[in-house]
């Protein structure tokens, strides 16, 4: 549930802040370049992120003066005055001291409330960051690309992928995406806000943060280049560096986001979360490359790299497309899960045909079952269920359980009977179909 709304006062400035959690730990969490804390919660991964670092923590967020639903129209501010914004959130909420996070662009005015305030600053967390502007925009002409983009197109959203290359060719990604640049800022101020932007170097007060440190990035960030997170972990003493996998700038998109909070929660409460198990009725999908090995030596190691990574893009687009969710790459296969079988043999069929394209044939299992879900992977009986029928097929194949068959009853979609097999692993005999 969306947290109410809330104004501080900043001078003679009204701060849109929210307050939410029950941890007994506060955190202030610093936006971006621009932000709007409604439209948080309308984007489901964002909304379960913020929750589950509300599970640890009392968060307190904001949006900056002059963007989101703080008093626009106001003169674009320098760091002293949004350091103010963070004390009058902090008062406001009644947080003495707090661990500071400041994602994005926010980690440089997080940095500096650092320096500044270290006696309301129990730790820094800063994540996809940077000391200098440079890491973000290297050169002047990207940076009037994006006043171009401004100019002519903000608030569709077409810009997301820029933001995330893996997920962000997602329709529905992007028309949230469009709905939080409109209500971030208007076209002119968003040029205001980055031309103030494009002065950004706080290497000269790094070197004076005492608080607690603790840097996250992505090592392949789309966004912000990997260096502006290794120069922050460098100057600032005593700083731990944290990198993960993933391309997708945003902390709350891609298989890492649960890493990323693991982190979070340790630095804050001083200890690992203990794996959480959630258990779920789930379609699970394993999906597998027939013959791999020997087209791998056909092709070559070069030629076969790219057709798999031709191959695994496809996938990628079929399990978002039917809205499943990815939980790992198996090499020449994948696992996915979605939270109905008729969507995942739609999603399997859709594989198969566009993997065919590329002279490849998979073979693809779906039952479904109650699955445990930590961290990012699933386990459980139905995952082994699912991975032995997969087994069953040849190439271009779909093999399902009774299960899924008798679920989608009614559905226009037909099997073919294969019997009674015996999986291996499993001391029962199990019916299965092939879908055609």
């Amino acid at each position: 549930m969306m947290p109410r709304t809330q104004y501080a006062k900043s001078d003679d400035v009204h701060i849109a802040y929210q307050v939410y959690g029950k941890g007994s730990k506060n955190l202030v969490l610093v936006p971006g370049f621009i932000s709007q804390i409604e439209t948080y919660w309308e984007q489901p991964n964002w909304a379960k992120w913020l929750e589950r670092l509300g599970q640890f923590t009392k968060v307190a967020m904001f949006d900056k003066r002059g963007t989101g639903l703080s008093d626009r129209g106001v003169a674009v501010p320098d760091m002293d005055k949004r350091m103010d914004d963070i004390r009058a959130v902090m008062d406001a909420a009644g947080m003495d001291t707090a661990y500071v996070m400041g994602i994005s662009e926010g980690g440089s005015l997080a940095s500096v409330f650092a320096a500044y305030q270290p006696q309301r600053c129990e730790g820094l967390i800063l994540y996809g960051a940077f000391a200098r502007f440079e890491s973000w925009f290297p050169t002047k002409e990207a940076l009037e690309e994006l006043f171009e983009y401004a100019e002519d197109n903000w608030g569709s959203g077409t810009a997301l992928p820029l933001f995330c290359p893996e997920t962000g060719d997602e329709p529905s990604f992007q028309e949230w995406w469009g709905k939080y640049e409109r209500t971030g800022a208007s076209p002119r101020d968003l040029i205001e806000i980055m031309k103030v932007n494009s002065q950004i170097d706080i290497t000269d007060i790094l070197p004076s943060i005492k608080a607690p440190t603790l840097v996250l990035h992505k090592t392949k960030d789309a966004l912000i280049d990997i260096e502006g997170g290794r120069t922050l972990a460098q100057m600032i003493p005593g700083a731990r560096l944290v990198e993960f996998s993933g391309r997708d700038h945003f902390a709350f998109m891609g298989n890492e986001r649960d890493e990323i909070l693991v982190e979070i929660e340790e630095f804050v409460t001083g200890a690992k979360p203990k794996p959480v198990f959630d258990r779920v009725l789930a379609a699970v999908v394993f999906t597998d490359i027939v013959d791999s090995t020997a087209i791998a030596q056909e092709f070559g190691d070069e030629q076969w790299h790219t057709r798999l990574e031709q191959h695994n893009a496809l996938v990628r687009e079929q399990i978002r497309e039917f809205r499943g969710q990815e939980v790992k790459s198996l090499g020449d296969g994948f696992l996915a899960t979605f939270d109905g079988p008729g969507r995942a043999i739609h999603c399997a069929k859709a594989i198969g045909e566009v993997v065919s394209k590329l002279g490849l044939r998979v073979r693809i299992g779906v039952h479904t079952g109650e699955v445990e879900i930590a961290a990012n992977d699933v386990r459980g009986i139905a995952v082994n269920i699912a991975a032995r029928i997969a087994e069953l097929g040849d190439g271009g194949d779909i093999v399902v359980s009774r299960t899924v068959k008798d679920l989608v009853a009614g559905s226009g979609l037909d099997f073919e009977s294969l019997g009674r097999k015996k999986l291996k692993g499993l001391s029962e005999e199990w019916h299965v179909y092939r879908a055609l």
